[in-house]
């Protein structure tokens, strides 16, 4: 690199077909020594973007390499908050890849907004539920500015999202929040409940039941309860929780006219 740097004639800023820099590749793979070397060079743009509205902080940040996230953070043309073409930021990224070290430092900017949406609406305290990264979620809960029961653009919460992948660490941090509603249900009618059932999450079924405000016989806007669900696509241990529960009926139908027994011998 240094090499290459000094002859005449070679842009350290030239862009792939992607529009992809140098200083992004380096900053992607944790090439602490080449960033450094490539913002030395006054023709490089330390905030420039590829074809995805992403600069090399996003990069950075993606890959969660903190010591190269602190470096552009360093450089005063760098937006820490600058949005990629479908809303997301270093922080939306930084939470879904469970990067504790880059979001710590991300969220020491000021002009940073912790529970910025991106064009889906999904937060980055939504991005950590789903993808189950406990400390990040943490860190995100412990700020007075993110909303933990906030929609996104389907009505989905981050409860919801943690429910769907069966992230139980996450759903009890989020259940001890009382802005948190166990029971919310999202555009389609349904509730954490039915996502952990429809999708074979056993363990987050026991902690939802165990709240008072679960409808355990909640129906979707398909008429489908969450044992229903489970029967449909043979999640066993659900059903036997689900049944454990006296108030739900196991012969009311749902869509189709089907009961749970009928659809347990399609």
């Amino acid at each position: 690199m240094t090499v290459l740097l000094r002859h005449a004639g070679i842009s350290p800023d030239g862009p792939s077909n992607d529009s992809r820099t140098p200083l992004m590749n380096a900053a992607r793979n944790g090439h602490k020594g080449v960033v450094k070397a490539l913002l030395q060079q006054p023709e490089v743009n330390p905030d420039s973007t590829d074809c995805f509205g992403q600069t090399p902080l996003f990069h950075a940040s993606w890959a969660g390499h903190e010591e190269v996230v602190k470096i552009l953070l360093g450089r005063q043309e760098v937006r820490p908050d600058r949005a990629n073409v479908t809303g997301r930021t270093p922080l939306s990224l930084a939470a879904w890849g469970g990067h504790e070290g880059a979001v710590k430092r991300l969220l020491e900017r000021e002009e940073v907004n912790p529970d910025r949406p991106d064009d889906y609406g999904v937060t980055p305290l939504s991005q950590a539920a789903q993808t189950g990264h406990l400390a990040v979620a943490k860190i995100l809960l412990g700020r007075k500015d993110v909303d933990p029961d906030r929609l996104d653009n389907r009505n989905r919460t981050p409860l919801s999202r943690a429910a769907e992948g069966g992230h139980d660490e996450v759903v009890i941090i989020l259940l001890a929040r009382e802005e948190v509603d166990p029971n919310r249900p999202d555009d389609n009618g349904k509730t954490p409940l039915l996502h952990a059932a429809l999708n074979g999450q056993a363990e987050v079924v026991k902690i939802l039941l165990g709240r008072d405000q679960v409808d355990a016989g909640h129906l979707d806007d398909s008429g489908n309860s969450a044992l229903l669900y489970a029967v449909s696509w043979g999640h066993v241990h659900v059903a036997d929780i689900l049944l454990a529960r006296k108030v739900i009926n196991p012969e009311k139908p749902g869509s189709g006219s089907q009961t749970p027994l009928l659809h347990s011998a399609c």
